[in-house]
């Protein structure tokens, strides 16, 4: 059986079993992987001297011992110092009536550093009927404010890989394309 922990990405040193202090999450021991296929960075990257290995996945630790995941490590946005988890914000927008489709990535911002920028499709009938405000305004009564996203881009359909999983990097790098936003100033696009 594999050794598991939760550690701070910085310090590596092991955060409170709390069930709310995120980190990224470790295996040591047992059957867990001897390395990445031909990439002997990647397998460096991820497996420490120490032997632990660096998943790449944040998540908690609960009191009881309960692991809860929480997003991938490079799916987190750090805006103004909080760690917002793409996947909390992407479920509460999939709860928008209009919503069809919704993924959730970090855009830059001249102030924060990074804020989330949604990338939604609609249900059908639905275009044109709904704002980028009226998105945000809505996310604003669901959400922590620091969760709300700044940016909200309107697409006919998300990029997704040929087994229709939704290819977060393709949207990344529309994203950081856009540039950063600037003080409390939110966005649409479309």
């Amino acid at each position: 059986m594999a050794d598991v922990d939760i550690v701070d990405g910085e310090t590596g040193r092991s955060v409170p079993r709390d069930g709310t202090t995120m980190g990224e999450i470790v295996l040591r021991g047992g059957c867990v992987t001897m390395g990445y296929f031909k990439d002997e960075d990647a397998t460096r990257a991820a497996i420490r001297d120490d032997g632990w290995f660096y998943t790449g996945d944040v998540g908690v630790m609960h009191p009881d011992g309960y692991l809860e995941i929480r997003d991938r490590s490079k799916d987190v946005i750090i805006s103004g110092g909080e760690n917002i988890s793409s996947v909390e914000v992407e479920s509460v927008l999939y709860e928008h009536p209009a919503v069809n489709e919704a993924a959730v990535v970090a855009r830059p911002d001249e102030f924060w550093g990074e804020t989330p920028c949604a990338f939604v499709s609609l249900k059908d009938g639905s275009a044109g009927k709904v704002s980028a405000a009226e998105v945000i305004a809505w996310s604003r009564e669901c959400m922590a404010g620091y969760m709300v996203p700044k940016t909200v881009v309107f697409r006919a359909e998300l990029p997704k890989t040929s087994t229709g999983k939704i290819q977060k990097y393709v949207l990344r790098n529309l994203a950081k394309e856009m540039g950063p936003t600037r003080r409390g100033v939110s966005t649409s696009k479309m």
